[in-house]
């Protein structure tokens, strides 16, 4: 694994157990049992449901697993709680404008729950670094793949937090 930390939104991180639980309480079993029934039906060569089974089953484990390591290294931390939100830090909902005076809001999330056609960018990506620790009207310049652009930060929104029950 990687040195950084594993940070994570409480989120982000039921979304990571939803799916590990569902492969492997609901769809590992059935896979097996499909698996159990094409192996009794005899020759197994040229058995579509077996060789499917099998293959779909090393993709689950796979997944399992993957899914295991990133929970066990994940650090979670709830945006709602940080104790400065006047800055940009985890967790955080920035508004930027750029020098063309186009708008964009971003979210600062794990690496694992980055999605950015919807806003929500890795809090270790180029735009993510550059504004980490900034303030409303602060200007970060930004080093990306279709060159250096200087952004403003607008707006910093942080979630409010849940209702505990």
């Amino acid at each position: 694994m990687s040195d950084k930390p594993n940070y994570i939104t409480p989120a982000g991180y039921r979304r990571l157990r939803e799916e590990y639980e569902a492969l492997f309480s609901l769809e590992r079993p059935k896979v097996v049992e499909t698996i159990s029934w094409a192996a009794g039906n005899g020759d197994r060569s040229e058995n579509g449901d077996y060789i499917y089974g099998r293959k779909r089953l090393r993709e689950i484990d796979r997944r399992i697993n993957w899914l295991s390591k990133r929970m066990a290294a994940a650090n979670v931390l709830d945006p709602a709680k940080q104790p400065d939100q006047s800055r940009v830090y985890f967790g955080a909902t920035v508004s930027l404008i750029d020098e063309d005076d186009n708008e964009r809001s971003v979210t600062l999330v794990g690496e694992d729950e980055a999605d950015a056609g919807k806003g929500a960018i890795s809090w270790n990506s180029p735009i993510a670094r550059a504004i980490r620790g900034a303030a409303i009207g602060d200007l970060r310049r930004v080093a990306l793949p279709s060159g250096e652009r200087d952004f403003e930060i607008v707006a910093i929104l942080y979630p409010a937090p849940e209702a505990q029950g």
